[in-house]
């Protein structure tokens, strides 16, 4: 998706001059304490920080209180206004040259961890854009979608069950095109399914809390459609405050609150995002109660026997629980970048060169820090603002991993659940950075068999409306199911 705060329809006209209308420049829900800076210059001008306002859901904060509002969730679908206090007030029609700049921090995604009671160092989000923009009173509108034919049935035979998480139309949702009851119908519309996967953190209006209302919409959704629950993604805000990481005791309160979630929804997995040991001793006890299982995610840039992972085998074997294993990540066993990621570097001005040299670090076997770190200098050593990439000098290595698809079978009975990552499906229905027919091979031979839950992450690289993440979903199925067969005949 865009890394963008602001769109073609944002400015808007406001009692005390003229407003833009924010969009929210990540897949997930974000605390407000996660908004460090925010600056706009209009027509040229610096607005000084005393003239903006950022109003949420009725209630309006100085840029500088946003810090502080480590309580305050910006949902994902909400749009809330940054005002720019002007002399007059802005007329619909009126076109301004608009400049926006935002600093945020991603407070689940820790780089280090904080001393002595400071807080941690998180993954950034740098957020710079020049737009010329006609003040408007409404919404872009969404575009039609793509009708596709039914899907061929699913065989008796087939080893693995297919699904989907909701995460794959992240920049659908976040801009409004679905509700959460039209996204499941355009799910059920493709053949998609039976299993639905959530991000909890990117899909509940009250995160981390479940409301009534939303369980009501979901138990009738799953009725509707025949859906089954696959996993529960739990996100754990380490930096929700800027002063402190989170105590372990709040790491515990925060965790078994998304459980009872979980299970209020029916989900028989949570994926976890943290296998520290003394948290798992005392979440294991509450997983038993509910009857969960906890999936830590092995995600790029590790694979099966990282060091970070083996570790978490080691607690695994500790604690001796069939409840506790993991979510494979397909993130991990890439044999190449993906195309919709040199798409977006390009669009925000890498030349062949910088391209070429992305490449050939991410192939080194260098630490991913190491590697990122080396990229990072080589654009600096160029004079190429790092930030001009927003998230993406690190994500090109978090979420692109090379570890060979055979060390799967290393860790195989304790695979719970697989997240199918996918960028693309090219005209010959393959994955290009992804060997679907060498992943499937792999765990058949393994005896897996429960979900595969496509995850097309190709939204934090591709402009929105740029292809159907959906459609792709359902030709991605395609692919599986494909090699699901061909794998059981020549096994």
């Amino acid at each position: 998706m865009p890394n963008g705060l602001i769109d073609d329809a944002s400015l808007r006209t406001h009692p005390d001059g003229l407003a833009l209308s924010l969009t929210i420049p990540w897949y997930r829900s974000l605390w407000l304490s996660s908004v460090g800076t925010l600056q706009v210059t209009i027509d040229g001008e610096p607005v000084p920080q005393e003239d903006l306002a950022f109003e949420l859901d009725g209630d309006t904060y100085a840029l500088a209180e946003l810090p502080q509002q480590s309580e305050v969730l910006w949902y994902l679908q909400s749009h809330p206004l940054l005002i720019v206090r002007r002399p007059q007030r802005a007329a619909l029609g009126e076109t301004h040259d608009v400049v926006v700049h935002g600093e945020l921090r991603l407070p689940y995604m820790q780089i280090a961890p904080g001393q002595d009671g400071g807080p941690g160092l998180y993954v950034p989000n740098v957020v710079h854009q020049q737009l010329a923009l006609t003040v408007t009173d409404r919404d872009a509108p969404a575009p039609a979608l793509e009708t596709v034919e039914a899907p061929p049935p699913a065989a008796d035979g087939d080893p693995f069950r297919l699904g989907l998480t909701l995460y794959s139309a992240s920049a659908e949702f976040r801009a409004g095109w679905f509700d959460f009851d039209g996204l499941l119908d355009r799910v059920a519309q493709l053949g998609i399914g039976p299993g639905i996967e959530i991000v909890a953190s990117q899909m509940l209006p009250t995160y981390p809390v479940l409301s009534d209302d939303f369980i009501a919409r979901w138990r009738g959704a799953f009725d509707r459609h025949g859906f089954e629950a696959s996993s529960f993604g739990a996100n754990l805000d380490m930096g929700r405050r800027r002063d402190r990481d989170m105590t372990p005791d709040e790491e515990f309160e925060f965790s078994e609150l998304l459980f009872q979630g979980a299970k209020r929804l029916g989900f028989p997995l949570v994926r976890i995002q943290s296998a520290k040991p003394e948290l798992l001793r005392r979440l294991l006890p509450v997983a038993e109660r509910l009857e969960l299982q906890l999936a830590y995610e092995i995600h790029a840039p590790m694979g099966p026997n990282d060091p970070t992972i083996l570790k978490v085998r080691d607690t695994y074997a500790e604690l001796g629980s069939p409840l506790l294993g993991f979510v494979a990540d397909f993130s991990s066993t890439m044999h190449a970048m993906s195309p919709t990621l040199l798409r977006a570097v390009r669009r925000a001005g890498l030349d062949d060169e910088a391209v070429d040299r992305l490449q050939a670090i991410w192939a080194t076997d260098a630490p991913m820090r190491q590697r990122q770190e080396e990229f990072i200098g080589y654009l600096r050593g160029r004079d190429f603002d790092p930030g001009r990439l927003g998230a993406f000098a690190h994500l090109a290595f978090n979420m692109h991993g090379h570890v060979d698809p055979r060390e799967w079978a290393d860790i195989m009975p304790q695979i719970l659940h697989v997240h199918a990552k996918f960028y693309d499906i090219d005209e010959h229905g393959q994955e290009p950075a992804i060997d679907y027919p060498e992943l499937v091979r792999v765990f058949v031979d393994g005896g897996y068999r429960g979900y595969w839950s496509s995850e097309w992450e190709g939204h934090a690289f591709a402009e929105l409306g740029e292809v159907d993440p959906l459609v792709l979903v359902r030709r991605q199925h395609d692919l599986i199911r494909a090699s699901m067969r061909a794998a059981l005949a020549t096994a």
